[in-house]
């Protein structure tokens, strides 16, 4: 088969756009007719291809197949590329920039190591490209009191930007009124915060404690004492927390001066850890309401481990015999007692008082009970006590018992009760009997109550013991004086009663700030 090919004339305008060609004059077709070349087909037909020859511009072009086209054309746009290349404006390749963005980190983290810091957990974190930048992080850190141990324990600080992250976040907090002085242990506790966003994340946080009751000039001492509540979501524990706490009894308008003294039950989870702790304190004899009333009084309670500090603390009360049945008032009379490292003081103490006064396993366990206080007594304030009780006349058989009954005496003002006895004595003209069998005497003001209803007993004629005297309410007193004869029952030691926390509570609200309350025994 014979193929018959048309040719014409070309636009090579890659050509007619050379600077170095001639204007263009004369253009001349030259067709040949058909050569020998033949392309073996599987019927073994001839292919015949037609060669053209053209003349353009005085350049000729010769061309036996379109394959050869296609070929000057192919090295037509190799020159183009190769003179691109040699451009003074070529951008760098993707390779060459990773390999630039890798030296630029590995001589980052060689300055890094240079100071003493492992920059191991960095990778994948945006770091500053250039030693200069990074070292001016480093040096911003060290101005705010961090260390080089610091920030190895929390690397990634080190992807904050002074400008961006730092500076905006530590103007916010010192706007809020957190002491400059903080900012050190501020950053130890919670470096995450030079991480957050003022608007999304930091000031969400501020308006919800407000919302809690917690006074504007209360916020700085939460935020310092408690950094961490700035990274809590605002849905999720801090408001289940608090619900709970209010579903059991703790006062609504309670709970700004709760969360201001112990912010750190906002932090906690209600099912591992303050439900359980409740639970405890109740299967102790201790009533729900009464466990509101405690955390009111005293937030930090529910730090205490139940695992780690409660239930051992309770299993060595009974150790040293205190009874099961006392150990709701103990809790209550003493709440940091379960929270403390108790063993060893109970030991101690016990040890302290058998040298002092002689007492007993089986006594010390009534002290306890009555006055758990006692096991964080030191020795000196013990002994002085006692010595005042022998100088007063009493032996000590009687102080022993004094100490049993009451054993307040231990921690009173020596002053006042030297005042009491003296008034005792010179004006009431009892036997020292009297204050063996109702050693609380001293724990009754002198000029308040014992002087007074002495008084007034002495002028009806009535002969009482100091039980009856004493251990009554005003109101009581008053319907006493009224009485032709004493009831015996009435003579009854003082002790702590379990109702008084679960009274209607007065005005007063625990919601001011004190900063007593950080301290505890």
């Amino acid at each position: 088969m014979t193929i018959v090919s048309y040719a014409g004339i070309t636009r090579p305008s890659f050509l007619l756009a050379h600077p170095e060609l001639p204007v263009l004059v004369y253009c001349k077709l030259q067709l040949n007719s058909t050569s020998a070349l033949r392309i073996p087909s599987n019927d073994m037909k001839r292919t015949e291809v037609t060669r053209f020859r053209c003349y353009v511009a005085e350049r000729t072009f010769e061309s036996t197949s379109v394959g050869s086209t296609l070929s000057n054309t192919g090295n037509v746009r190799l020159g183009r590329k190769q003179r691109s290349s040699s451009s003074l404006y070529s951008r760098p390749s993707l390779l060459e920039m990773k390999n630039e963005k890798i030296a630029n980190r590995a001589k980052v983290y060689e300055f890094l190591r240079g100071i003493g810091i492992v920059p191991d957990e960095l990778d994948g974190l945006e770091l500053p490209v250039t030693t200069e930048v990074m070292r001016e992080r480093v040096d911003f850190l060290h101005k705010l009191g961090l260390t080089i141990e610091d920030i190895n324990n929390y690397p990634l600080v080190l992807g904050c930007s002074v400008k961006k992250n730092m500076i905006p976040v530590l103007d916010y907090l010192g706007k809020l009124g957190v002491r400059k002085s903080t900012f050190t242990e501020f950053l130890r506790r919670y470096p995450q915060v030079l991480h957050a966003s003022v608007v999304v994340d930091l000031d969400p946080v501020v308006k919800y404690l407000q919302g809690m009751d917690i006074k504007p000039n209360d916020i700085p001492r939460v935020l310092e004492r408690y950094p961490e509540i700035l990274g809590f979501k605002l849905e999720g524990t801090m408001s289940t927390s608090v619900a709970y706490l209010v579903g059991i009894g703790l006062a609504r308008r309670e709970v700004g001066g709760v969360l201001t003294r112990y912010p750190e039950i906002l932090g906690m989870r209600v099912g591992r850890v303050i439900k359980p702790f409740v639970e405890y304190l109740e299967s102790l004899g201790i009533p729900r309401l009464a466990v509101a009333r405690l955390i009111e009084k005293r937030p930090h309670i529910l730090g205490f481990g139940l695992e780690e500090q409660v239930k051992p603390n309770v299993g060595s009360l009974l150790e040293f015999n205190v009874r099961k049945s006392s150990l709701p008032s103990v809790v209550a009379q003493y709440p940091e007692i379960i929270g403390i490292e108790l063993k060893e003081k109970l030991l101690g103490q016990q040890c302290l008082l058998h040298s002092v006064i002689d007492l007993g396993p089986e006594d010390f366990g009534r002290v306890v009970e009555k006055m758990p206080q006692v096991v964080s007594l030191s020795r000196l304030p013990i002994v002085k006590h006692v010595d005042f009780l022998k100088d007063c006349g009493f032996s000590l058989q009687q102080v022993r018992a004094m100490v049993v009954g009451c054993p307040q005496l231990l921690a009173l003002n020596l002053d006042i009760m030297k005042h009491s006895f003296d008034y005792f004595q010179v004006e009431m003209e009892r036997p020292l009997d009297d204050l063996v069998t109702f050693p609380a005497f001293f724990t009754y003001g002198l000029e308040s109550t014992i002087k007074p209803r002495h008084k007034r007993v002495a002028k009806k004629g009535m002969k009482c013991s100091l039980s009856w005297l004493l251990n009554c309410s005003d109101e009581k007193f008053e319907q006493r004086m009224e009485y032709d004869t004493i009831d015996m029952e009435e003579m009854e030691m003082p002790s702590f009663d379990m109702n008084t926390l679960t009274e209607p509570r007065s005005e007063d609200s625990a919601s001011d700030y004190d900063d007593s309350d950080d301290e505890h025994i």
